[in-house]
């Protein structure tokens, strides 16, 4: 479908109820650096900077439905504890209905502890009981869902294996949904898909479904074949495969299908991926479009939230922005920006936790030495942006003849680097303005700056950061180039 047309259905798109089932999770991430190894044992130390709460599993699920808008109820288990009071604090401040959220004395809330060194995970540390909860709590659990799944447009089983959803809760749980008429989505778990027999749809990723298939599914032409077996398997409506780089596969219960290519430009963290899949497909479903419109609409939302760190979620306005860009074409000049547009880039990368680094320069005739010196600034951080001397700024420091290329062709070939995410201009000699509107975590200057002092040193320490000097290429600069190329072949 034409992003234009997928624009236009997400601008008429209705704000539905959906309920989600399923294990909540929360997921904590302690960010630092690693600097040595321990002289206790082989193992890195993790110098811990930052902590932050987010809602994991079934709760991510119910996250993303209301950065999408919706109205969303949740049922799930939580221990009687501090973990099981966040978790449901977190949830109602997303305006989460959380009355059917259960406290069972007998686990633990389940906790994913990620280390988090620069953008490397280097350690995962799990708190969770997993075995089945009890008939007792699956029985009061069914009694929470009669009125609730009767109101909602769509239900969605949030299945993590932390033993929610027993075969007595999904069974039951499907039994009212088809006789109210509401669909049901499954994310899945484990290879018996037989306990999510009755449902809707299902959303295994490629690694899911072969292992419930019990067979790799590494050529395309094996696609409609598996999921063919999955809809018969579970007796389903549908059947959507994630399939990471290479998109996602719809097949109806009739045997028509649709792959939809991937359009993620940026993979940082495929972590809740599937969640933002589940949740959106339940969204479109529930507002009444076709299956078809929602897998498309639900793969953008995928591409937009695996460039963010850990589980995340995209909303309305990102989702648009998204199917802008893919209408307009993705060209490397849209990473140019100024004003209005740098400070909403701005503010995007921090509202995703991304360390934004910053250098600047006037990048006149780019060779081997600038390349390795973004590279380098590239590395000490999640996002680089470049700042670019003005025209007339060149001119007055380096004198009547530069620059040799103007600034748009500067900022066009900077732009087309994979290393630069983000390019702007500045007119002033010093680029102290441009680094307090930018107010980076790390401010990058060559070697060569160290004796003459970094103009926004001071801006950028004051506010939490820190200055960083790259090496230089020896014997490489703009001026030597020209110079190379005045003396001729013969010059040397």
């Amino acid at each position: 479908m034409k992003a234009a047309e997928l624009q236009a259905v997400l601008e008429r798109l209705a704000r539905p109820r959906v309920l989600v089932i399923g294990d909540l999770i929360l997921d904590r991430y302690v960010s630092g650096d690693v600097e040595r190894i321990s002289p206790e044992a082989p193992i890195p130390v993790l110098n811990a900077r930052t902590t932050a709460e987010k809602l994991g599993g079934a709760g991510n699920v119910a996250a993303n439905l209301r950065s999408m808008e919706a109205d969303v109820e949740i049922v799930g288990v939580v221990g009687q504890d501090g973990r099981g009071r966040m978790l449901s604090e977190m949830l109602a401040q997303f305006g989460v209905v959380t009355s059917g959220v259960l406290a069972d004395p007998s686990r633990p809330t389940t906790e994913k502890t990620r280390m988090i060194s620069g953008v490397q995970q280097v350690l995962r540390v799990d708190f969770e009981v997993s075995r089945p909860i009890s008939d007792e709590l699956a029985t009061r659990i069914l009694a929470e869902l009669s009125a609730r799944i009767a109101q909602a447009g769509a239900v969605i089983l949030s299945d993590y294996g932390k033993g929610v959803l027993t075969p007595k809760v999904l069974a039951g749980a499907i039994e009212l949904a088809r006789r109210h008429g509401v669909p049901v989505l499954v994310d899945p778990k484990g290879s018996d898909y037989t306990r999510y027999r009755g449902a809707t749809l299902i959303t295994p990723n490629r690694k899911e479904a072969e292992e419930a298939l019990g067979r790799k599914l590494s050529d395309r032409a094996e696609w409609p074949r598996a999921a063919q077996d999955l809809i018969s398997i579970a007796d389903l409506q549908a059947a959507v495969v994630t399939l990471g780089a290479q998109g996602m596969f719809l097949m109806n219960r009739a045997g028509e299908s649709v792959h939809v290519p991937t359009f993620a430009r940026e993979v940082f963290d495929v972590t809740g991926a599937g969640d933002t899949v589940i949740s959106h497909l339940a969204l479109y479903i529930a507002a009444g479009l076709d299956l078809a419109t929602a897998v498309h609409l639900a793969n953008h939302a995928a591409g937009i939230v695996v460039a963010k760190p850990g589980a995340a979620s995209v909303t309305r306005g990102e989702l648009f922005e998204r199917l802008d860009q893919h209408e307009r074409g993705w060209r490397s000049n849209a990473k140019v920006v100024h004003g209005e547009r740098l400070d909403a880039q701005l503010k995007l990368w921090r509202s995703q936790n991304k360390r934004i680094v910053f250098t600047n320069g006037c990048f006149d005739i780019l060779h081997v030495g600038h390349v390795d010196y973004l590279r380098f600034a590239r590395m000490q951080g999640d996002v680089l942006i470049v700042g670019v001397n003005d025209d007339a700024s060149v001119r007055r420091l380096k004198g009547p003849t530069r620059p040799v290329n103007t600034l748009e062709d500067r900022m066009a070939v900077l732009a087309a680097l994979e290393m630069v995410d983000g390019v702007t201009s500045f007119a002033e000699d010093t680029p102290a303005n441009i680094v307090e509107r930018v107010s980076p975590s790390v401010l990058v200057k060559g070697e060569d700056w160290r004796d003459k002092g970094v103009v926004g040193r001071e801006w950028v320490e004051a506010h939490g950061g820190k200055v960083v000097l790259a090496p230089l290429v020896p014997g490489r600069s703009t001026t030597s180039t020209i110079e190379r190329i005045e003396r001729g072949p013969k010059g040397g």
